[in-house]
């Protein structure tokens, strides 16, 4: 296909004949799904499964991450014509993408969320697939890595993030976007040694043995730098990548619950993210983008590419 077939072509979320290849489409009509790829249950002969999980408990001070999963699908839109960037292999095109769809939960019901969550996820590593998590809240790391840590032991965890979500709560039933981390470590579902906390730039007074390399280590020491770091701090052992948006800086993406200043550049986020090609990476989420305190889209726009890079990440040791 070429982009004069968009005059063709429409509804690829539910109409294209193949889960691999570029979709042409016009990028303001259409089903929406993510990259325009299939929305399917089905998982067989499928590589990587994007799950939107539209879930705001408890965001600190700006609700509306739950519109987060619909936002970063409208905006991956403009990627699905392009293979992505800077690549050694044509993830668009070799790689069987598929969305998934949504978690089906009950809004009223928030005490039964995160059994719900582990549940959807373990049903799509029952098949050997990996997810790309589309939120929603930080919070649905936690239930994620549960299932995750049932399949492969304890993670290692590569966290982008302006916060280290570590904070003191040892009621392990509380729903909390700011303490899951805290609780994975408790419950033995992450290495703190062996993982490693970027971009951060708040104060915590317990790291629980997380590696940080803050906001001003990243600028001081370059993209590049940090990402050897961090692939010598992870080894090749089992990793789930979470990226808050908040990691960027609000001028990259203001549509955030918890902006900070002093954050990362979507260029720097670019090259880390890029320069982690090769880690034995399973899975990861992209979280908290709150489209209604970002009218220009960018904060979404930002949400699509690092699903997308999760996904070229996913397909490195597939492809290379």
């Amino acid at each position: 296909m070429a982009l004069e077939d968009a005059k063709n072509a429409v509804d690829e979320a539910f109409t294209v004949p193949e889960l691999k290849g570029l979709a042409f489409e016009n990028t303001f009509g259409g089903a929406v799904s993510f990259l325009r790829r299939l929305y399917t249950k089905n998982l067989q002969g499928v590589d990587v499964a994007v799950t939107g999980v539209p879930f705001d408990q408890a965001v600190t001070n700006r609700t509306g991450t739950r519109m987060g999963p619909r936002a970063i699908r409208e905006a991956s839109t403009l990627q699905s014509m392009d293979e992505p960037y800077g690549w050694p292999f044509a993830a668009l095109s070799d790689l069987a993408i598929v969305d998934y769809g949504d978690l089906a939960f009950d809004y009223a019901d928030v005490a039964a969320f995160p059994d719900r969550l582990s549940d959807h996820i373990r049903t799509i590593l029952a098949a050997d697939v990996p997810t790309v998590a589309l939120g929603g809240d930080h919070y649905i790391s936690f239930p994620i890595l549960k299932a995750y840590a049932e399949k492969y032991g304890p993670m290692s965890l590569v966290h982008f993030d302006a916060h280290s979500d570590t904070w003191a709560d040892d009621n392990m039933e509380r729903i909390d976007h700011g303490t899951m981390f805290y609780k994975a470590v408790k419950l033995g579902l992450v290495d703190p040694a062996r993982s490693v906390q970027i971009g951060i730039r708040t104060t915590n007074p317990d790291t629980m043995g997380f590696n940080i390399i803050d906001a001003r280590a990243v600028e001081e020491r370059g993209a590049a730098a940090v990402a050897k770091q961090v692939r010598e701090i992870v080894g090749d052992h089992p990793v789930y990548l979470t990226f808050d948006i908040d990691a960027l800086d609000p001028a990259y993406a203001p549509g955030t619950g918890t902006p900070v200043w002093g954050g990362l550049s979507s260029m720097q986020a670019a090259i880390m993210l890029r320069d982690l090609g090769g880690i034995n990476i399973k899975g990861g989420d992209v979280v908290e983008v709150s489209p209604p305190y970002d009218t220009t889209g960018a904060t979404a726009i930002a949400g699509a590419h690092v699903a997308t890079q999760l996904i070229c990440l996913l397909g490195w040791n597939k492809l290379v």
